[in-house]
């Protein structure tokens, strides 16, 4: 089977930045990438964004990054998924080198937070719930997770706080990554005194929005000629599910589906079994998500995926090492370019370059990135170049 390489990761730092622009930032991490691939060049752009209409005022990014990075004439496409965006942008990636149809495909994702603020930002991530049925009732992603955080406790009798793990595991991953946008471990009685945002939600149970840009280049292995200064990661598994947009529609509003089914087409494809995981790194923009994943995926049973986080067996040393790098709960949420962030976290590590994040001999990692609540999920399984 045509083995299909990670040849290059690029990315900014994650925050707030005011003073630079969407084409820019997102060059950045291209930059970044084709310097890290050795020089590589991409006959293909496939661009993650999740809000640009909205907040930048700018659709038709395939062609704008395309040309301000100096790659006019190239196919350049943007894929939107809420926030799998990223994580669908690399699997078309990933499709069209598999194909043989592109030799070297340039994977971005890209967010801007920053070119709105207050209700308006709001109102934009609104529009990945259902418009008609959801949105318009004022229901925002938030107070939706609140929702379901509440009905988990109820039927599974959760403490108050039983979800500080995961909290408590990003923050302390995210100190080491000069990268995350929070860099400051935090305790337990910290969680616990935390402002309430949506009852029972509080603010270390939701991500911060903020801008960011990764990006990626992917190749077959028989075209590198000669391996690079880096150890090589090989995409071996790849695979997308989608649900109902309105979350009353499922049969079962606390099981998230395509999280399962993405999951396990990309672990049979890679013919591996959970086992083999070395590392996890979840859609953890809520909480409550995390623990859903956790349980979806299978390293939990039903109710039990807050007990992972709370007996700290998702730490760098525990039972499955998850948001290795600080998550988007420490890193912060870059909307579109999330899941492209989530795959440069698991190609360092598995070059073993996270340093005092390193996970020993990891080998194998499995990412997945959600848009809304898991009303799409995208799975991909990394691993290392034997």
């Amino acid at each position: 089977m045509t083995e299909i390489i990670i040849a290059g990761i690029g990315q900014t730092e994650v925050g707030e930045h005011w003073e630079i622009g969407l084409r820019e930032l997102a060059y950045q991490a291209i930059q970044a990438a084709v310097q890290d691939s050795g020089g590589l060049k991409p006959q293909a752009l496939f661009v993650g964004n999740m809000l640009a209409p909205n907040l930048s005022h700018q659709a038709h990014l395939g062609a704008l990054l395309a040309d301000y990075a100096g790659l006019n004439g190239i196919e350049a496409i943007t894929i939107e998924a809420a926030g799998a965006s990223g994580g669908a942008a690399l699997r078309q990636g990933y499709l069209a080198v598999a194909s043989g149809f592109v030799d070297v495909a340039l994977v971005v994702g890209v967010e801007k937070f920053t070119d709105q603020i207050g209700a308006s930002v709001d109102e934009a991530i609104a529009t990945a719930n259902d418009s008609d049925f959801e949105a318009v009732q004022g229901l925002t992603l938030a107070a939706q997770s609140a929702l379901l955080m509440k009905r988990y406790q109820h039927e599974h009798a959760v403490p108050k706080d039983g979800f500080a793990g995961f909290a408590l595991t990003a923050h302390a991953n995210g100190v080491a990554n000069p990268n995350a946008m929070f860099r400051k471990a935090i305790k337990p009685e910290t969680y616990t005194k935390a402002e309430i945002v949506s009852d029972p939600l509080n603010m270390f149970d939701i991500a911060p929005n903020a801008d960011g840009a990764a990006a990626l280049l992917l190749t077959r292995r028989e075209l590198i000629a000669q391996p690079g200064h880096h150890p090589l990661v090989k995409i071996t598994g790849s695979a997308s599910s989608s649900d109902t947009l309105a979350l009353h529609d499922r049969k079962d509003l606390l099981y998230f589906d395509t999280a399962q089914i993405s999951a396990g087409k990309a672990l049979k494809q890679a013919g591996l079994t959970l086992d083999k995981i070395n590392l996890f790194e979840y859609h953890d923009t809520f909480g409550i998500y995390a623990a859903l994943q956790l349980e979806a995926v299978g390293f939990a049973i039903k109710g039990k995926g807050w007990k992972l986080a709370a007996d700290g067996e998702i730490g760098l040393r525990g039972k499955i090492p998850c948001a290795t790098m600080g998550g988007m709960k420490a890193r912060g949420f870059a909307g579109g370019a999330s899941g492209v962030y989530q795959a440069v976290d698991a190609v360092t590590q598995l070059r073993g370059e996270s340093e005092a994040n390193q996970i020993p001999n990891a080998r194998t990692a499995l990412i997945q990135s959600l848009g809304g609540p898991a009303s799409t999920a995208v799975s991909h399984i990394l691993q290392k170049f034997d």
